[in-house]
């Protein structure tokens, strides 16, 4: 017999949703983490109800610490190497060969973000290279912002990012977006600038300007990035999980209750989400946790 009734693999914010709701259903959850949450490289987060502008860590550790007063819980700090078994009996082994046994498998690993490969963009992640205005665009506190250009969506991407500053769309050496696209970046005053980014300069992690392959500096207070995701790790693929295209990535295909192709297997956060933050990873985590409830219950009715 299993002693476990669900394996989590991500202990971030969808992972622990779900674990609190199998918690509170006195179910047997072991919480396997490597302890590398997507947004660990910012100071703060917002637009999280009641816990707008604390720590990332503070709340995934106020989170741990409270699931930890469930008795039926557990956590092992690790990173999973390989997964395989089936539906009733997983079987999860870690990089240093100890193997998890479990009912269940959700899969909460989070994304593996790709930055353009810009110089000065990896060391300003999180701070003023941005993905999300919602996040942070409020902290920018207005004034000249830059946009990289992300394709096709460029122009509305910029339009929308005007309201936290005066935006200048960056299409680093691709053509200006199409003459459609004009009369909604001149109603909401976006400049456009063709020639390919050199460098992002200032000091520390702070940005004061762009530097231009021509040698012309743009100032600019903060870059926003479109960002090309795919689920960290492989063992989605190593199960046989099926994938879907977003305009972001890949993500891991579910259906409405969490639950992959693959008998058993639940994704759930940003792995499995085509539109990403904490509130909307928590809230994934619960329809996880909920819908995997209710499948050991269906398979313990069956076997009687």
């Amino acid at each position: 017999m299993n002693s476990h009734d669900a394996l989590i693999v991500g202990g971030s914010y969808a992972g622990l949703s779900a674990a609190i709701m199998l918690a509170r259903a006195r179910r047997r959850v072991l919480i396997l983490d490597a302890g590398s949450p997507r947004n660990r490289f910012a100071a703060h987060s917002h637009g999280v109800l009641a816990q707008d502008g604390r720590a990332g860590s503070e709340i995934l550790a106020d989170a741990r610490a409270q699931l930890a007063a469930y008795a039926t819980v557990e956590f092992v700090d690790t990173t999973i190497r390989t997964a395989t078994g089936r539906d009733g009996d997983f079987v999860l082994t870690d990089t240093r060969g100890h193997e998890f046994r479990g009912r269940k498998l959700l899969l909460a690993t989070g994304v593996t973000d790709t930055l353009p490969d810009i110089p000065g963009v990896a060391e300003r992640w999180g701070r003023t290279v941005l993905h999300c205005p919602y996040c942070h665009g409020y902290e920018i506190g207005g004034g000249p912002i830059g946009l990289l250009s992300s394709g096709p969506t460029a122009a509305q991407h910029a339009g929308l990012i005007a309201d936290w500053g005066d935006v200048t769309l960056f299409t680093h050496g691709q053509p200006a977006p199409e003459d459609e696209h004009a009369p909604l970046l001149r109603r909401r005053k976006v400049a456009v600038e063709t020639t390919a980014i050199a460098a992002l300069e200032g000091d520390g992690d702070t940005l004061e300007h762009i530097r231009l392959q021509d040698g012309r500096r743009i100032v600019v207070r903060a870059l926003f990035v479109a960002l090309n995701n795919q689920p960290a790790g492989t063992l989605a693929a190593q199960l046989g999980c099926a994938f879907d295209p977003t305009p972001a990535g890949t993500i891991i295909r579910t259906d409405a209750n969490k639950a992959t192709g693959i008998a058993g297997v639940y994704a759930t956060g940003d792995a499995a989400l085509a539109r990403t933050n904490i509130t909307l990873a928590a809230a994934d985590g619960v329809v996880a946790g909920v819908s995997l409830h209710h499948a050991l219950i269906a398979d313990e009715v069956v076997a009687g």
